[in-house]
């Protein structure tokens, strides 16, 4: 049984196109970009090239754009960066309570060293009110940092309010855009946005590398030491061939046409869920203001774990860990105050440019089939 592949949200395949471009690479320039030899600047010009890519994806100037080792990398250097760059001027970071841990860990480290965070809440469908980050402001904030979009249900922040907010406030914005680059526009001008996250391997490159926008003037204390590489803003040998993958990957995102189809079949998936399984099934996140290939649906009364394990040859996921006669939600459900009887049999669904009708056909299918057979459980203790 070939495997159906609707995680796209935890990770995606190559694309075909970017591996073009770094095929040529593996026996091409492969001398250190920062020599000033005919090899050095063969290499230098690849690694210059996908920063223009990538500056035009986001609408900045390339020397706006630092490379990193993935997401996670140009988190930990916002957060800390900014901390430790402005230190004097306050010590407050404002985030929330639904971020993915390369946000939420890096704050936590910092709380250690003397920062502190304040971790706004969000509604039932997953999403930040403005308002209650302005009011969480204090006159020693420096940084507001909210994602772009969920990864676990696909809810999109109200980016463009918070910024402003922040902008009056001159506290600086950052937002992890890592599951919405490719899926939805992410300008950063039209985000109004100081910072800006990027991860390779969620928009079809390799995975180990990233990105970090900085708008010009930001002041970010480097996380990694050495060299003046990037500007003297990361140091280490930048990869031609893994800055060639993200440049590519970023030009064909930059063409968001393919997603009406991804949205189609995401919404003809949610329609067919619905006609089979009617109350037994609900919705996790925003039903608008949601990415266009993510659902997050809880089938209730059954675990979902259970449920993936007898999906078997369907990759997906789950919000819940069940055991010992408890349900542990994860920290996005349990902060959008989904109950433990729906929250148990939370699946995460993303799909991407991969994705066939005749595949969610046969999923909605196999998932009826499934819930139908898997004896009813008794709600577990939160």
């Amino acid at each position: 049984m070939n495997q159906i592949y609707l995680d796209y949200n935890a990770s995606t395949p190559i694309d075909p196109r970017v591996a073009a471009a770094m095929r040529p690479l593996l026996d091409g320039p492969f001398a250190n970009p920062s020599a000033t030899h005919a090899g050095g600047r063969a290499a230098r010009a690849i690694v210059e090239h996908a920063r223009t890519q990538v500056a035009a994806l986001l609408g900045c100037d390339p020397d706006e754009v630092v490379f990193t080792s993935g997401g996670s990398e140009a988190n930990n250097l916002a957060l800390k960066g900014a901390y430790r760059a402005l230190r004097e001027r306050g010590d407050h970071i404002v985030s929330t309570t639904v971020e993915h841990p390369a946000i939420v860990e890096p704050a936590r480290f910092l709380e250690r060293l003397g920062a502190r965070v304040t971790f706004v809440g969000v509604d039932r469908t997953g999403r930040v009110d403005p308002d209650d980050v302005r009011r969480a402001i204090t006159p020693k904030t420096i940084l507001v940092s909210v994602m772009h979009a969920n990864n676990e249900v696909g809810t999109i922040e109200p980016i463009e309010e918070i910024a402003r907010i922040a902008r009056e406030h001159g506290v600086l914005m950052h937002t992890d855009a890592a599951q919405s680059v490719g899926k939805i526009p992410t300008r950063v001008d039209d985000l109004g946005v100081d910072l800006l996250s990027i991860a390779g391997h969620k928009l079809y490159a390799p995975k180990g590398i990233g990105a970090l926008y900085i708008r010009r003037g930001v002041r970010l204390e480097p996380l990694i030491h050495g060299a003046s590489h990037e500007s003297g803003r990361r140091a280490g040998t930048e990869s031609a061939l893994l800055t060639a993958a993200l440049g590519a990957a970023c030009e064909l995102a930059a063409d968001l046409a393919p997603l009406a189809e991804v949205r189609r079949l995401r919404d003809l998936f949610w329609d067919l869920l619905r006609a089979r399984l009617g109350e037994h099934v609900v919705l996790n996140g925003h039903l608008v203001e949601r990415l266009p290939n993510t659902l997050n649906v809880s089938v209730v009364g059954r675990i979902g774990s259970d449920i993936l394990a007898a999906l078997d040859g369907v990759a997906a996921s789950t919000g819940s860990a069940c055991h010992s006669g408890s349900v542990d939600l994860s920290p996005v459900l349990r902060a959008m105050g989904v109950p433990p009887e729906e929250g148990m049999g939370a699946l995460r669904f993303s799909l991407g440019r991969g994705t066939t009708e005749a595949e969610i056909r046969e999923v909605a299918e196999r998932l009826t089939r499934v819930v139908e057979t898997l004896p009813a459980v008794p709600v577990p203790n939160a």
